[in-house]
């Protein structure tokens, strides 16, 4: 978003600089008594001597690597800063009627240093003097090594005379996240993100540097220490920001939680809490291991003796798609249960590997579900599952909730009728004034966001009367309003249609509800200004998408020739690099679309266009090859940019910045068993400047999930034997409509915080989401040797002559066939089934009915990585590159042979 240097109060972050105000506060760890250092197989520890906190956690493979903030120890050393070692505790005592609060980093005091007689044990304490007097439990540290790995333990013992109950239990993961000040080649090689499997005893914490490259940080449970929840450490006085999320806390117990601050929210998994009884003893802890690369992950928990999950497709499952679960533990399942009940089946069946626990899985009941396997250890693992209606429902529901529901065609002053703008889900009704006025101003992403997710749809499934809507819309509103219709400026978009300007606009226009007096609430000036390049693809990809429908199809788009949109589409393109230079330097959110109208400018022959574009393009593309990490935005750090540097970079043959580019999103888009998380893409600002509920928070599936989801895609079609990218780039496209609602409403993001848990209230900046599902959403065939043959966006027989898959997706225009490196996509018509081959390459394409709009297919075939090349059986005119196929009332089947 554009206003990077804003807080939610709407003073500039730069105004008073928070670490300043931190460093006032008094130091309270004594780092002046010195440091403990320890040598263990895999790290170098090093312990502050006063607290046996962490001052150091660094990989024994290098020398200037640590993975806390080790750098900033001196600022946070006052009194309520976690650091790693640190516990939180809620308890009750017998006869108690409320929770009580305890935590070490509270009110800061020297440990009581323990003897480490007992082999392995590198430091331990006594922790009573840094928590209260009345706290009755004693509560002790260890830092040990047991077989290699590094542990950290709690013993918590029961010294009183009544039964005590554990109602949360946190252990703070305090890593080295904080990106203030950072120049982005020292974040990318200093800083690190981590994501959570919230999967009880399977669960684990991944950190993962900014580069992508390097040894993975993986925080196991250690003994039984479920990971149970994941909760943001909201008292800690480090400085959240756009540059940083701030701390968590790994929670073995969260009933108290549950009770009290959570009490609004569904919990990912159920919440616990155990009874101490006099003289008793509970350890609790956690273990420290490093894992080779990012994909070695798994590898690396196997080795680790703990369970593995993998669903196919993931975790998303849309209805009538057939999805897997293998899972990969020494000891056997004993039992599952699904929650709600009835919202998933679960049915055994086989895997190629025969060590693994392979599961087929439907989603049967729209929502979240919890699938819970209790293995014959006694160890529970839970996959939090989404159940979406089938894709192609989804999709449908939500183009009619855009062109009905968030469709605004009333008188207005500011002329933003007829559009479909932003919308409140909680409130029910259409958002006509923010203070932050792009919300209801029809451009930036948060802005924007509506109408281009509604023309988007239309790529993926055409619809004649939404069609008529929008053509007005982007022949009156857009062209005539968002873009400047006339003088030198005739396609440059502005930042905003609606305004605050008081003395120039009705009295009672503007509510008094509202606070204006922010940096958000633009002036008209502010708001025309046509420099924020960003807001050149949402405009660019309307014209496109209008062009597509009108050359594609017959009679979708009435008003204007498909010439007159790849025109506009162009001119758009073109009109970022002159009119918004600055900001056009950076990737782009949606910069896809740059790349696709230039494939469809030479398609057209139109080369007295596409070659001022491509030169455009390639010197922005020549400018990134000059970087060590091209990723550059309005914000201090950002995850969409990435998407467009891949494609171009990939595009001009620039293979080590296309590397880059991967690495550094592998970094931040994690795949775990769990839907929230697996394929999203790191955000934690948007909730500011395109919310309802404004905080710094992780989201979970905003627009990064879908734009990433491009060039991971992209990549895996590259190296179709690597699973992991298809994995990750698919939990990314399916999570782009996860949070769709049964009604069709698209909201910004997912709320991560356990106290939360459900979308957001406005629509905001979900379009640049669904733009990455419009152009990205394909069925993937492939074959492991693990797994067998598998299908994504599809529902897979194999017989002994052939795989055949019937296509689930919305768009049902995709379909890559990794073994044979076979890219097919339909610029217009509809995939029914694909059938192939192994033995001798044989490709077998089924294509659907003809419909009012569409009396051809338009087929491309694209060999995707070397090897033989694919004929289509028969003659066909070829037409801007694609096979031109007459459709009927019969499906048509074709044939495909090398």
């Amino acid at each position: 978003m554009f206003l990077a240097l804003a807080l939610i109060s709407g003073t500039s972050l730069y105004a008073q600089d928070p670490w300043k105000n931190l460093e006032k506060r008094p130091s309270t760890l004594n780092l002046d008594k010195g440091l403990l250092t320890f040598n263990t197989p895999a790290f170098r520890l090093k312990l502050v001597k006063a607290s046996q906190t962490v001052a150091a956690l660094e990989p024994n493979t290098e020398k200037d690597f640590d993975y806390t903030p080790a750098a900033r120890l001196a600022q946070r050393s006052s009194n309520g800063m976690y650091h790693l070692g640190d516990i939180n505790l809620r308890l009750k005592t017998e006869g108690d009627t409320a929770w009580a609060k305890y935590a070490t980093a509270a009110n800061r005091a020297d440990v009581i240093p323990l003897e480490t007689k007992q082999a392995g044990v590198l430091a331990a304490a006594d922790l009573s003097p840094t928590l209260p007097a009345n706290i009755p439990l004693n509560v002790q540290r260890y830092w040990q090594v047991v077989n290699g790995n590094l542990v950290l333990l709690f013993k918590l013992k029961n010294t009183g005379s009544h039964t005590v109950e554990i109602g949360a239990l946190g252990l703070p993961m305090i890593f080295n996240n904080i990106l203030q000040g950072e120049e982005l080649e020292q974040a990318h090689a200093h800083n690190v993100f981590y994501d959570p499997y919230i999967g009880k005893d399977a669960g684990y914490l991944q950190v993962t540097r900014l580069s992508g490259k390097g040894p993975v940080l993986l925080v196991t449970p250690y003994g039984r220490s479920p990971f149970e929840a994941y909760n943001p450490l909201l008292t800690d006085h480090t400085p959240k920001g756009i540059d940083f999320e701030g701390f968590y806390e790994w929670m073995v117990h969260s009933k108290a939680y549950a009770e009290t601050d959570w009490k609004k929210a569904e919990p990912w998994n159920k919440p616990t809490s155990v009874y101490i009884r006099p003289g008793q003893t509970a350890e609790y802890g956690v273990q420290f291991v490093l894992a080779a690369s990012i994909k070695g992950i798994e590898q690396k928990l196997i080795e680790q003796r703990r369970p593995v999950a993998v669903g196919v497709p993931g975790y998303v499952l849309s209805q009538g798609t057939d999805a897997k679960l293998f899972l990969n533990y020494s000891k056997k399942v004993k039992s599952l249960q699904v929650e709600p009940d009835g919202a998933l089946s679960v049915s055994p069946t086989t895997a190629e590997n025969k060590n693994l626990q392979a599961y087929t899985v439907k989603g049967l009941q729209w929502g979240r579900a919890r699938l819970t396997i209790i293995y014959t250890d006694g160890l529970y693992q839970t996959i939090s599952y989404k159940v979406v209606k089938a894709e192609h429902d989804l999709v449908k529901d939500y183009g009619r909730f855009l062109t009905h529901q968030q469709w605004f065609n009333k008188p207005d002053t500011f002329h933003r009728n007829p559009s479909v703008i932003t919308y409140d889900y909680e409130k029910k009704q259409q958002v006509t004034q923010d203070s932050r006025v792009w919300i209801a101003g029809l451009s930036d992403e948060g802005g924007a966001g509506s109408w281009l997710g509604a023309i988007m749809k239309q790529l993926v499934q055409p619809d004649k009367a939404e069609i008529a809507k929008l053509q007005e819309f982007v022949n009156h509103t857009l062209f005539g309003n968002i873009q400047h219709s006339e003088g030198p400026q005739k396609y440059g978009v502005k930042k905003s249609v609606f305004y605050y300007q008081p003395d120039s606009i009705p009295k009672g226009t503007y509510s008094d509800s509202l606070n204006w007096k922010t940096w958000a609430a633009w002036s008209h000036k502010d708001a025309n200004d046509v420099g924020r390049s960003y807001n050149y693809p949402h405009v660019t990809a309307a014209h496109w998408v209008m062009y597509r429908l009108a050359r594609n199809h017959n009679g979708l788009v009435t008003q204007q020739n498909w010439q007159f949109y790849l025109n506009n589409s162009y001119e758009t393109a073109m009109a970022m690099v002159k009119q918004a230079p600055y900001y056009a330097q950076f990737g782009q959110m949606e910069g896809t679309i740059f790349y696709l109208l230039l494939m469809d400018l030479k398609a057209e022959g139109w080369g007295d266009k596409a070659l001022p574009l491509e030169t455009e393009m390639r010197k922005r593309a020549d400018h990134w090859r000059t970087l060590q990490y091209p990723f550059g935005s309005e914000m201090p750090w950002d995850s969409t940019g990435q998407e467009e540097v891949y494609n171009w970079s990939a595009y001009f043959g620039y293979t080590d910045k296309a590397e880059v580019t991967i690495n550094a999103i592998l970094g931040y888009m994690p795949t775990v068993p769990h839907w929230g998380y697996n394929g999203s893409a790191r955000r934690y600002w948007d909730f500011l400047y395109g919310g309802k509920l404004s905080r710094i928070e992780r989201q979970l599936h905003h627009y990064g999930s879908g734009l990433n989801a491009i060039p991971v895609l992209s990549e895996y079609r590259s190296h179709p034997d690597d699973l992991y990218l298809l994995r990750v780039g698919y939990g990314g496209l399916m999570g782009s409509v996860a949070n769709i609602t049964q009604d069709g409403f698209g909201p910004a993001a997912f709320h991560s915080y356990p106290s939360t848990l459900k979308i957001d209230g406005l629509s905001g900046d979900y379009g640049p989401n669904f733009f990455g599902y419009a152009v990205n959403s394909a069925t993937y065939i492939t074959h492991h040797k693990n797994f067998g043959w598998l299908a994504f966006g599809g529902n897979l027989k194999k017989d002994s002559r052939a795989i055949k898959v019937d296509i689930t997706t919305a768009s049902a225009q995709r379909v890559f066939i990794a073994p044979a490196g076979l890219w097919l996509t339909l610029d217009a018509g509809t995939f029914k089934s694909i059938s192939y081959n192994p033995a001798n390459g044989k490709v077998v394409i089924t294509l659907n009915i003809a419909d009012e709009f569409t009396p051809k297919a338009y087929l491309h075939m694209q060999q995707a990585v070397k090897g033989g090349q694919y004929k289509l059986n028969g003659n066909f005119v070829l037409e801007r590159g694609a096979n031109v196929v007459p459709l009927g009332s019969k499906t048509v089947e074709l044939t495909l042979i090398k």
